[in-house]
């Protein structure tokens, strides 16, 4: 089967990289990290909103582009190359398609670009984005329910990649809006937010990518480029093998979310862990490249590569995610090995 991108999906997510292209580097990362100017962010939240992007898997009855899953992959990539300090997948992922299918009156706002969307799925976790998002969708019990930020505590906490805003959010057990509700109706919520981060860790990881081989072509030893050595070569191609791997994998689990297929949930987490995995080998082969430059604030890398570590951890890690590849292989796990991964909170198939 041949996995391509179709035109629809492609118009929007070429207008989305438009934007970007002109108002998203690395000032406008920085500004979301604490003391920045978040309104930057904001206003560029609200442009992307213009192009339609929030409203991307709304359906076209409710004022959405009425797309499917098939449409993350190539916007998320984008979004994930660009690297704005956004709740991307949150929001057009989740938050947005919920708050459509429950007809909550928020939508406007969200659609608008005016309110941020953020997910809180297990209890007493880190959630992104809480410290500032307007509206946070919150797993209580067998559902999933909307609450607006006056009606949580939110306890906002520290995190490798400072533009995410951490915080723990404690809600009510009553109150809020059902959005959801059920094992099924929460399993497919969850994979699209697991499709959303994948495609957003191959876009971060080619942009590391460019940004060790832009570097390489530069710096010079013993009076050549540093790239072309063979060493660094290699490594470099080792990036792009695995990118090449990564991307046709999210395009496939898009398009088995959105057929309904059987084999989505093997594919989601199969895209989750090859996308994981290319993003922590091209921040650490891009760190190698750069040397100790690329250790440094100043320098925009670790941007790109605190990011890639934290969404590789979001949403269920590798690990985890391969233990879920292993049980629907129907391999076992070895002897004295446990039940050490809860493989049914939050992620039922």
């Amino acid at each position: 089967m041949r996995f391509a991108v179709a035109e629809r999906d492609a118009v929007l997510a070429e207008a989305v990289g438009e934007v970007l292209a002109g108002r998203c580097g690395p000032e406008l990362i920085r500004a979301g990290w604490p003391g920045g100017r978040v309104a930057q962010v904001d206003a560029l939240w609200r442009t992307l909103a213009q192009v339609g992007m929030p409203a991307a898997l709304v359906p076209e009855a409710a004022d959405g582009l009425g797309l499917d899953e098939t449409a993350l992959a190539p916007l998320m990539e984008t979004l994930g190359r660009a690297g704005p300090p956004v709740p991307a997948a949150e929001t057009v992922a989740v938050g947005a398609p919920l708050l459509a299918a429950a007809g909550a009156p928020q939508l406007a706002a969200v659609l608008a670009g005016s309110s941020l969307v953020t997910v809180a799925w297990h209890a007493g976790a880190p959630v992104p984005f809480a410290a500032r998002a307007a509206l946070i969708v919150v797993r209580v019990g067998d559902g999933l329910r909307l609450y607006e930020r006056g009606e949580v505590d939110t306890e906002p906490l520290a995190s490798v990649d400072g533009s995410r805003g951490l915080a723990r959010v404690s809600a009510p057990a009553g109150g809020g809006l059902l959005l959801a509700e059920g094992p099924e109706a929460r399993a497919a919520v969850w994979r699209r937010g697991v499709l959303a981060t994948a495609a957003l860790l191959v876009g971060l990881g080619a942009r590391m990518l460019d940004l060790a081989v832009a570097h390489v072509r530069e710096r010079r030893q013993f009076g050549v480029p540093v790239g072309s050595f063979q060493a660094v070569k290699h490594a470099l191609a080792d990036v792009e093998v695995a990118l090449r791997l990564a991307r046709p994998a999210v395009l496939a689990a898009g398009w088995a979310q959105a057929a309904g297929d059987a084999e989505a949930p093997v594919r989601t987490s199969m895209a989750k862990v090859l996308a994981s995995d290319a993003a922590r080998l091209a921040a650490r082969t891009a760190l190698q490249c750069h040397g100790a430059i690329g250790y440094t604030t100043e320098h925009p890398l670790h941007l790109y590569a605190k990011r890639a570590w934290a969404l590789a951890a979001d949403w269920g890690g590798p690990a985890h995610h391969r233990e879920r590849v292993a049980r629907w292989l129907g391999l076992t796990a070895p002897a004295g090995h446990g039940n050490a991964t809860d493989l049914s909170e939050g992620t039922p198939w």
